[in-house]
């Protein structure tokens, strides 16, 4: 998931040079090229040291995701000597990774770091994204893009939630104030931010609800602040307060672990399919049937990244955390790595979420079928129902 994100951000960018060279866009190729690099730079470097000094585990596609964000919101260089530029780009691309350190709750980033960094610069330097990614020009590859990535990572719900939100709170103002509502409909979707923000944004895993209902929720209220006359007082909500009240939202409403787990043991339960057991030094409270989202920090990853989400094979009366993995011969570097763990090395697990659980009626007959690795959230349920003599 989080290469295809990078895949579609790299693409955008790749078109906006383009359409730079040929003037479509008033920028120069050259200096938006060079912003690029420079924002990616200074994540970078910025993400190294913060890394380091707080021994935390980091993914690197993460890195060039918030560093794309930026650059694709942040106006490129106009001259090497823009001082506005420079003191914007490294202001923003600092906080966006330090972010994830200083405001992480038991090692888990509450507010999104593009939106934070972004609202943070408003606040302190009084200098603002342009959001210059929403125009004319760019919009049938942001919608087209964006589209197939809330496809695969299965958002829709989510991003239903928020357009709905948005684009209602932007009529009924329009509406109080005798505005045409079908040019005013027309700038919301193309001359705005709105679905790049719905996409790329509102979409990020770490910030997300765990469950359809409360995505719907998230949505609609992030919707209904982005709108830029809504208001409290004097005080007016820009898309990256939108997004950073949304993320508070969020994390009362979501799980706030991300465990450092240490194998226990590895057990071949079938022709290349293993069971991985591993310790916690504290108890995670989930359903049966939820799932994780799992980090592997090694070297070198392909394609594919190093992050993998798998459900929970244990029973929450378990003291050990259990999940199933199914090897090819072709693997990934992911499968590749776990496959090699020995007793005592570590990985990182969070993001706990899913609706696939049991019904709250325990007078429900169940039938449960299952094909192959498929087999692990059933597990996990019929474990559970031994366990609690349902």
């Amino acid at each position: 998931m989080y290469r295809l994100i990078l895949y579609y951000l790299v693409g955008l960018l790749i078109v906006a040079i383009i359409f730079s060279f040929m003037g479509i866009l008033p920028y120069d190729p050259i200096e938006l090229t060079f912003s690029t690099v420079f924002i990616i730079a200074v994540c970078l470097t910025t993400n190294i040291v913060f890394s380091r000094v707080f021994d935390a585990p980091t993914n690197v596609e993460s890195v060039y995701i918030t560093a794309l964000i930026l650059a694709l919101i942040i106006s490129p260089l106009k001259s090497s000597t823009d001082p506005n530029y420079f003191s914007l780009a490294i202001w923003a691309s600092v906080w966006a990774m330090a972010s994830k350190y200083i405001l992480a709750v038991k090692k888990k980033h509450v507010f999104n770091p593009a939106a934070f960094a972004m609202a943070l610069t408003a606040l302190t330097i009084n200098q603002s994204a342009s959001w210059w990614i929403g125009s004319l020009p760019m919009m049938p590859f942001v919608l087209l893009g964006g589209i197939l990535l809330t496809r695969k990572i299965v958002r829709f719900d989510l991003v239903t939630g928020f357009l709905a939100g948005a684009l209602i709170t932007i009529l009924g103002i329009g509406l109080t104030r005798n505005a045409d509502l079908v040019a005013t409909f027309g700038k919301a979707l193309i001359y705005s931010p709105l679905l790049f923000f719905a996409f790329v944004m509102l979409t990020e895993p770490l910030t997300t609800p765990p469950n359809r209902v409360l995505r719907i929720i998230y949505g609609a209220l992030v919707g209904f602040l982005f709108s830029p006359t809504t208001h409290i007082g004097s005080f007016y909500f820009t898309p990256e307060l939108a997004l950073v009240a949304g993320n508070i939202f969020s994390y009362a409403v979501s799980s706030k672990e991300k465990l450092i787990l240490e194998l226990d043991k590895k057990l071949m339960v079938a022709a290349d399919t293993y069971d991985f057991l591993f310790k916690s030094d504290r108890k995670l409270s989930f359903k049966p049937g939820q799932y994780l989202e799992w980090t592997l920090g090694h070297r070198h990853p392909d394609n594919r990244g190093n992050r993998r989400y798998f459900t929970i094979a244990s029973s929450p009366t378990e003291e050990k955390l259990r999940i199933g993995v199914k090897s090819y011969q072709k693997a990934s570097t992911f499968k590749n790595f776990m496959m090699s763990m020995t007793a005592g090395d570590k990985i990182v697990a969070s993001q706990l979420a899913g609706d696939f659980v049991l019904p709250k009626n325990k007078n429900c007959k169940l039938v449960f079928m299952a094909g192959g690795i498929g087999i692990t959230p059933f597990r996990s349920m019929i474990k559970y129902l031994l366990d609690k003599n349902e």
